[in-house]
This record gives C-alpha cells, structure tokens and sequence, in this order.
C-alpha cells in the first residue's frame, strides 16, 4: 500500500496540471440543451454514405411514434461504420426540417450486450470487493474485462490472453498535443518498432476515457484518421461503469468538471500471462524502453 500512497501523491500533482478541454466539433453531436432525446433501438436497413443518412427499421419510440422504417442523419463515422442488418441503439434528436438526427449509436446484440453487461456488474463487484486494494501494483493480474473495440466487436480480455500487452488510457476529443496525441504516437511508434525489433506477439490496446463521446465508430475514425493500424492496435469503449472501474484498479486519475478533463497518464506493460510488468506514470517515457523489456519475455 506504500508504493500506492506514493503513486496518489504524484498522481493528484499531475492531475492538477494536466487538464484536457474536450474540444466541442460543429457537428450534430452538439445537440442545445432544450433538444429532446429519445432512446431507439432497431435494424440498420442501409448507409447512405454520400447524404450521411442511415435507414432504420426502428422499434417502437416511446412517446413519440410507433416502429417503423425511415431515414436518419448521422456522422460521417457513424455511416462509414454502419452495417446492414446490424442492430443498434442510439439516441433520436427529432427536427422541424430535414432528417431526424441520429446520434450515440452502439452495437445492440443480445449476446454481445449481455456479455459486456455482465462483465461489467463482476468487475463492479472485484472493485467493491478489493476496496482501498484496488489498485493493482506491477506483478499482479490485470482484472477481466469486455468492452467495445473500434470495430463495434466484443472484446473480452481473454482475447490478448497469450500476447504481450501495451495499454494506455486516452480520449478522441483531447485536443492537448503533449497528452493523448502524444501517447497515441508513442504506442504507434513502439508498434513499429517492435515490429521491426523481431517482437511478434504483441498487441496494443488504447481504452477511452470519455464513453459518452467515444463510441466504437468514433474510434474507427480516430485509428483511420491518424494512421493507426489495427492489425495488432484495439481502441476500447464501453459502460462508462467499467471505465472507471478499470480506471481504478490500473492507477489513471481522471476527473471531468464541466466540459474539462484532467486526468494523468499511464502506459502498462503486460505479460502472456495477464501480469502487469512494468508501468510508466507520465509521458517522459520511449518506446525502446518498453520494446526492450518486450525483447527479454
């Protein structure tokens, strides 16, 4: 518990300095105040990629219309991640003129949203349960988990079960360049070297810190904006509950105060075996630093 002490006085320190003022897009995304939302669930029917606009054959609305197939403007990240057949969830913003907007949208299958779901109440439970314990220091076991991967699939920990980890917490909206831009190219500069280092079992998972905003298809965006490749690089969301969970148990101080977040950053190094061997607080460190101790596993 020192070394946890330790790390909390360092950290709150570094939280203080490290603010991020989620930068607010022009988009539809940015819904006034007085705009009434109302939840929908249903089945994409087709993407119009050129219009932005999705074809839902939508359940019910409550309070507002009875199901029925019709036409929804979206994002530009919503539409290029949009499947036919695909069921979803999202938040429905009606409009005097124009397309209805259609916004936060998530996968909604029973069995992946089941999965996630249960996941997330057990990891509730290990957090309530491991109390002022709940951080897990460098030799123990990272906690299971499922989330959201930029894909829109189920990622459940198990899956890097066998690989070495490289993990980090970020945001899309962070518009600091020495704070999450910055840790995004240091995990894709470490991809690359370990790739070229012989490092062949290796996966690098970056878990949002802003689920509200941060669906799976805005980490789509995210990845193919920047160039990120995905062959062995997951971006994660999902119930913020679990964010913070983990957020917890892994030692990352993250507070939003009206429209600003600070938080601190951290990278971990994970065994095959799920074990954290090595963490960096800050961003002072180098990827030949974690490539190296990749080497020696």
């Amino acid at each position: 518990m020192k070394s946890y002490a330790l790390f909390v006085a360092g950290a709150l320190t570094l939280l203080a300095a490290n603010g991020c003022r989620r930068s607010e897009p022009a988009t539809a995304a940015n819904a006034a105040p007085q705009e009434k939302r109302y939840p929908l669930t249903g089945q994409v029917i087709s993407a119009d990629v050129a219009r932005k606009v999705l074809v839902v054959q939508h359940d019910e609305i409550k309070g507002l219309m009875p199901a029925m197939t019709m036409e929804f403007a979206v994002s530009a990240s919503d539409v290029a991640a949009a499947q036919p057949g695909q069921r979803i969830r999202g938040e429905t913003i009606p409009v005097e003129k124009g397309d209805w907007r259609l916004e936060k949208i998530w996968p909604d299958d029973q069995a992946g949203s089941g999965a996630i779901a249960a996941q997330a109440a057990a990891l509730r439970q290990d957090t309530l349960i491991r109390g002022n314990g709940a951080y897990r220091e460098v030799g123990e076991t990272i906690p299971s988990f499922a989330l959201y991967d930029q894909e829109g699939r189920v990622a459940q920990s198990g899956r890097f079960r066998g690989k070495q980890v490289m993990l980090n917490f970020i945001f899309t909206r962070c518009p600091v360049a020495t704070m999450c831009p910055a840790a995004t190219m240091k995990m894709m500069a470490t991809q690359q070297l370990a790739r070229k280092g012989g490092v062949d079992n290796l996966e690098l998972v970056s878990i949002t810190l802003d689920p509200e905003y941060d669906t799976p298809a805005v980490l789509k965006d995210y990845a193919v904006t920047r160039g990120i490749d995905t062959a062995n690089f997951s971006l994660l969301t999902g119930p913020d509950s679990a964010i913070k969970d983990l957020l917890k148990q892994f030692g990352v101080l993250a507070e939003f105060k009206d429209n600003l977040l600070t938080h601190t950053l951290t990278t971990l190094l994970i065994d095959a075996n799920g074990r954290i061997i090595h963490r960096a607080d800050g961003s002072a460190w180098e990827p030949q630093d974690f490539v190296a101790k990749m080497k020696h596993r």
